[in-house]
């Protein structure tokens, strides 16, 4: 899928981007993996990875997603989604979450898609309950044992009753979840 924004792209995230988006992962809330992780998921979930460009291809910002779950636990995962600075507030980040959320309900028939996020980073959280996102749950000390996550989801067409996103009234902790 290639789509074209106004002189910027939404293209497949392909393996030459991971030469080219250190300027976008210097940043403190974006987590940085290693390059066999990316080229995990751009092998096993091509369609959930992307990244948008500008008109001189320069990246603006990636997503990187996955399908997993079971029964009606199945369901699209944001693991990172990430703008650089010199982009942010143009509404990248709403198009990547858009991309991601169409492919998890068109491809792989999601109930919802769910993503992790610092309780500390309260403009990202303010973002995601834009997009339609709110706090299903509280993961103790998901980052690294030292900060909450909140785990938050978007339930999608599939989840007609909206369970997916009935928030459960206690914390879990990171071994407590299902994947």
């Amino acid at each position: 899928i290639l789509i074209i924004f106004s002189m910027s792209t939404l293209r497949p995230f392909q393996v030459n981007d991971l030469f080219s988006f250190n300027h976008i992962n210097l940043d403190p809330l974006t987590e940085t993996y290693n390059l066999s992780f990316y080229m995990q998921y751009i092998s096993r979930w091509p369609s959930m990875c992307a990244s948008y460009s500008d008109a001189n291809g320069r990246l603006m910002g990636y997503i990187l997603g996955k399908a997993e779950g079971n029964g009606k636990l199945w369901h699209g995962h944001v693991t990172a989604v990430t703008v650089s600075p010199d982009y942010r507030r143009l509404g990248v980040a709403k198009q990547l979450m858009a991309y991601l959320e169409k492919v998890s309900e068109e491809v792989y028939t999601a109930y919802f898609v769910d993503l992790f996020v610092r309780v500390s980073n309260n403009l990202a959280q303010v973002m995601y309950n834009s997009l339609g996102y709110t706090v299903y749950r509280r993961v103790l000390g998901y980052y690294s044992g030292e900060e909450d996550a909140f785990d938050m989801r978007k339930a999608l067409h599939r989840d007609k009753l909206k369970e997916s996103v009935i928030p459960l009234p206690h914390p879990v902790k990171p071994e407590d979840l299902e994947w």
